[in-house]
C-alpha cells in the first residue's frame, strides 16, 4: 500500500516564521516516526538559504494520522543544514532540554478573515458591525461567523490524536479559539503547529483566510486582539499547597520581562496596551482570576488549595509555542525555593 506523508516545516519568513508544507509517498509505511526518512527542500524558495547552495533537511519528529487524506499522515518536522546541524529557523532544536514534568495548555486564538474585504467574517464591507459584547460564547446568524469551518476544524484534530480540549467563539465577532493541552515543551509545540497547519488547509476549502496576527483591526480600535495564553505546571505546582511557591514563580517572572516579550509573538506591542484583558507591555503584574494582569492565577488553583497551574496571558496568537514554552521552563527553573 502506498501512503501519503505530508511534510510540515517552519520557513524563514521574519518576523513570523509560515507554515511550508509538501507530500511524499511511501510505499507499506509502518506509521511510525522512525520509518519517515529525512527528506529535503529548496531553501532559497522559502526565506532559508541562498540559490547557490539551496538544499536543506526536513527531519521527522512528530506524526499523527492526516484524517481529511486517504491512507496519509501529518509529519512535523524541524530544518536542518546538509551537514545535519539545525538551521538558524530552527526554534524547536534550540529547547535546551525537554522536560514531561511540565505540563502546557495553550488558548489558541485567531481571526477568520474575508480575503476579499480584509475584514474578519461578520464584518460589513467599510464598516463594523455590533460592538463587542453578545460574539464571546454567542450563538445565533449575527452573532457567530464561520462555524462551520470551525467545527470541521475540531474533529480533524480530534481523528488526527491531538489533544484538543475544546473551541469557543472569542469576543471579536469572526473571532474564535480552540485550546490544546500536552506534556512536555516539543510536545505541546508540536501539537500546536499541526493543529494550525489544519486549520489552514481546512479553511482553503471555505475560501476563508487564518489571521495569526494578534492585533489585526489595530490597537486604537475597541476590538480584542488574539493571543496564546499559556496555562502550565510543573509537579511542584501541581502538588505543594503552597501559596509562596506561587507568588516566588511570579515574582521570578517579573525579573525577565523583555526576555519573554522578545519571544512572545510579532506586534504584540498593539495587543498589550492594557486594555481589552491585556497589561501594558511595558508593566507587569500578577493576581487572582485578574484578566487584566500579565500572569492570571487561576481562581482552581486557590479553591485546590493551592495546587494548579498558572497562566500567562502575555504570549501573542503568532507566538512560536517551542519558543514560549521553553523560556516559560526556563524561568521557572529559575525560582529559588
Amino acid at each position: 500500500m502506498k501512503s501519503k506523508l505530508e511534510y510540515i516545516w517552519l520557513d524563514g519568513s521574519v518576523p513570523t516564521q509560515q507554515l511550508r508544507a509538501k507530500t511524499r509517498i511511501a510505499e507499506n509505511f509502518s506509521g511510525k516516526l522512525e520509518d519517515c526518512p529525512v527528506w529535503s527542500f529548496d531553501g532559497s524558495s522559502t526565506n532559508q538559504a541562498g540559490g547557490e547552495s539551496s538544499d536543506l533537511l526536513l527531519n521527522p519528529v512528530f506524526i499523527c494520522p492526516d484524517p481529511d487524506r486517504k491512507n496519509a499522515y501529518l509529519v512535523m518536522t524541524e530544518v536542518l543544514n546538509p551537514d545535519g546541524t539545525p538551521h538558524d529557523t530552527n526554534g524547536r532544536a534550540h529547547i535546551e532540554e525537554e522536560d514531561e514534568d511540565f505540563w502546557f495548555g495553550y488558548e489558541q486564538e485567531y481571526f477568520l478573515y474575508d480575503p476579499k474585504t480584509r475584514l474578519p467574517l461578520g464584518f460589513p464591507a467599510g464598516g463594523f458591525p455590533e460592538p463587542q459584547g453578545p460574539y464571546y460564547c454567542g450563538v445565533g446568524g449575527s452573532k457567530v461567523f464561520g462555524r462551520e469551518l470551525v467545527e470541521e476544524h475540531f474533529d480533524l484534530c480530534l481523528e488526527a490524536g491531538l489533544n484538543v480540549e475544546g473551541i469557543n467563539a472569542e469576543v471579536a465577532a469572526g473571532q474564535w479559539e480552540y485550546q490544546i493541552f500536552a506534556k512536555g515543551v516539543h510536545n505541546a509545540g508540536d501539537q500546536i503547529w499541526v493543529s494550525r497547519y489544519l486549520l489552514e488547509r481546512t479553511a482553503e476549502k471555505y475560501g476563508i483566510d487564518i489571521e495569526w496576527h494578534p492585533k489585526p483591526l489595530g490597537k486604537d480600535l475597541d476590538w480584542n486582539g488574539s493571543g496564546m495564553h499559556a496555562n502550565f505546571s510543573n509537579g511542584i505546582m501541581r502538588s505543594c499547597g503552597d501559596e509562596k511557591v506561587f507568588t516566588a514563580i511570579c515574582e521570578e517572572f517579573g525579573k525577565f520581562i523583555p526576555e519573554h516579550i522578545e519571544v512572545y509573538g510579532a506586534g504584540n506591542d498593539q495587543r498589550l496596551t492594557g486594555l481589552h484583558e491585556t497589561q501594558s507591555i511595558d508593566e507587569y503584574s500578577y493576581g487572582v482570576s485578574d484578566r487584566g494582569a500579565s500572569i492570571r492565577i487561576p481562581v482552581g488553583t486557590v479553591e485546590d488549595g493551592w495546587k494548579g497551574r498558572l497562566e500567562d496571558r502575555r504570549p501573542a496568537s503568532n507566538a512560536d509555542p517551542y519558543k514560549v514554552g521553553a523560556r516559560i521552563v526556563k524561568t521557572v527553573r529559575g525560582v529559588k525555593l
